[in-house]
């Protein structure tokens, strides 16, 4: 791309998105327009202050301004720019209940006292990235220049890095977590035989043919899940 604007057009619609917003929480804060446990999800909240606005907002925010929100902001821009135009190619609506899945998946488990985080965005992240590496399980990644190993791995790889960095790890524990569920049910249950029950609802469909930022898929047009995507013969560098 010849600029940065036109770089940030061609990204597919559902990761832009996503990205965008999380950005623009990140900045918001900065800018004092808002405080961080104003939008945390705290169920106590939700429930006796019908604060529902919690179970959204939380997802938008990764963090200050950081290293570490950068290489989340990354992530995004790399796995799941990829794997929407990849292996989710011309099917916006199956990308976006793969984000709408996990996102329900997290609530669902932050229910549990012991796995409870206030923010769940990197957890959606770390989501992103395990099905990304499912799906492209040989290609090479390159971390720092230090270490080369295969994509199915980069996931775990990352965990060691936050337990190094001090950071915390139950919302990559929690990403990976729900990034098996979704795979699971849609590729390595259908592989052993089983009927993958998470196909992508109509109402979604409707929703991204309303919104007109893709292809209106479905499930007679969709390409067979449980093929999955192996990638081969490319390396790519976790910085850069």
């Amino acid at each position: 791309m010849s600029s940065p604007a036109e770089f940030y057009k061609s990204l597919p619609p559902v990761s832009k998105a996503y990205g965008t917003l999380c950005l623009l929480a990140t900045t918001a804060f900065h800018l004092g327009l808002y405080h961080h446990e104003d939008i945390a999800l705290v169920y106590p909240l939700v429930f006796s202050h019908f604060q529902v606005w919690r179970l959204v907002t939380n997802f938008f925010f990764l963090g200050k301004f950081s290293v570490n929100f950068g290489i989340r902001l990354l992530m995004i821009a790399r796995y799941g720019v990829q794997l929407e135009r990849g292996p989710f190619e011309r099917r916006t609506a199956d990308f976006l209940w793969m984000i709408i899945f996990g996102a329900l998946s997290l609530l669902v488990l932050s229910v549990i006292p012991l796995l409870w985080t206030p923010f769940l965005g990197i957890s959606l992240v770390f989501m992103l990235l395990y099905v990304w590496s499912r799906e492209f399980p040989n290609a090479q990644i390159n971390i720092y220049g230090l270490v080369t190993l295969k994509a199915f791995y980069l996931p775990w790889a990352m965990f060691a890095l936050d337990v190094i960095f001090g950071s915390p790890l139950m919302p990559d524990l929690l990403g990976i977590l729900a990034g098996h569920i979704y795979y699971f049910f849609t590729v390595l249950h259908p592989l052993a035989g089983g009927k993958n029950i998470l196909k992508t609802p109509v109402w979604v469909n409707k929703l991204v043919a309303r919104w007109n930022v893709g292809p209106n898929a479905n499930s007679s047009s969709q390409p067979d899940r449980a093929a999955g995507v192996a990638f081969r013969g490319s390396s790519y560098r976790l910085n850069g």
